[in-house]
């Protein structure tokens, strides 16, 4: 029998597939409840929350209070702290640097004094909690707010904004890098994994569907869409993307696109992951999940297959082509 491996453990992936097939000590072959209804969540493919941290502007006083500005909108929208006030004005930004002491964090500068430390550690982490369109905004912001409550309230303080400008409704949270003990929060992926399986059982709490998996066990590679990288073009921030594209179109106007690297390490893990939802397939069977099991095995043959950055790229270019021939020949007519 497979070794059985689905993860909630802060330190190891949420759901790791790929283990499935492999045969060792310690292996069990008997799949837990909450087990079970995580690997429901994913062949059914309910909608994945998103956590994403935002890197810049996190290391001095001023840009932190830019990006309070720009999260309540200049005091147009409110921000709710973790002690549980809601805040609305122009100075609510400057109120909150002063009031969480960033000035002394800022001042006392990075303890390491080679030249190669050029910026001081970070004072806040900017999170992005995200759903896809369609997930109500009134559930998504208490959904928010008791992730936030269990995993800082009493240690680092916090302030957040609901935003519903975009279709799919996000909460924007800024919670300081120093906790009330004097402890600084470093997040590494498997603090993100942690926090995306936490964000979406509060949100299953709410009532709205929500699930926490790893986009490789859901059969997808990362996506490059070209809207993003017209933007990052715009902005001068990807020369290698940008280059990247040109690449690539010329090579489609010759007849021929080249995958790139990396293309047969996809391949590998892909195989692994199907070789895992097949043994997952199995042991549903024998625990008498034959529904489920079935609902596996549609999950592995509807999986698309894996697409290396250049591919993706190059499928998105044929697919506006299509389309601009088609709006070609319908004006035409």
């Amino acid at each position: 029998m497979p070794r059985l491996h689905v993860s909630f453990f802060r330190d190891r992936p949420l759901l790791d597939i790929a283990s499935y097939a492999r045969r060792g000590p310690g292996w069990r072959d008997h799949i837990l409840p909450e087990e079970i209804a995580q690997i429901g969540r994913t062949v059914g493919r309910a909608p994945e929350v998103m956590v994403k941290v935002l890197t810049r502007g996190s290391t001095d006083t001023a840009s932190v209070r830019k990006h309070l500005d720009y999260i309540d909108r200049h005091g147009h929208l409110s921000l709710e702290t973790d002690d549980g006030q809601t805040i609305s004005s122009r100075e609510a930004g400057r109120n909150l640097v002063d009031d969480w002491d960033l000035d002394l964090d800022e001042d006392r500068g990075p303890l390491d004094l080679s030249p190669a430390a050029r910026k001081g550690p970070k004072l806040v982490h900017k999170l992005i909690l995200s759903m896809p369109p369609g997930t109500p905004p009134d559930r998504l912001v208490k959904a928010a707010r008791g992730f936030l409550r269990e995993e800082f309230a009493l240690k680092h303080r916090y302030a957040f904004a609901l935003h519903t400008d975009e279709p799919h409704p996000h909460v924007h949270a800024v919670i300081k890098a120093i906790s009330e003990q004097g402890e600084r929060l470093h997040i590494k992926k498997a603090t993100l994994r942690q926090w995306r399986s936490e964000f979406a059982r509060h949100l299953r709490a709410q009532g709205v569907a929500a699930n926490a998996t790893e986009r490789a066990v859901r059969g997808q590679t990362k996506s490059r869409k070209l809207d993003g990288i017209y933007r990052a073009e715009r902005r001068g921030t990807s020369r290698r993307t940008r280059e990247n594209v040109q690449a690539v179109a010329a090579e489609l106007t010759s007849g021929r696109l080249s995958p790139g690297s990396g293309k047969s390490t996809l391949v590998r893990s892909r195989q692994q992951i199907v070789e895992g939802w097949a043994a997952v397939s199995e042991l549903l069977m024998q625990q008498g999940q034959p529904e489920l099991g079935a609902h596996v095995r549609k999950f592995i043959g509807e999986t698309a297959p894996p697409r290396t950055e250049r591919e993706q790229i190059g499928a998105e270019f044929l697919v506006r082509l299509k389309a601009a021939q088609m709006n070609d020949r319908q004006r035409t007519r």
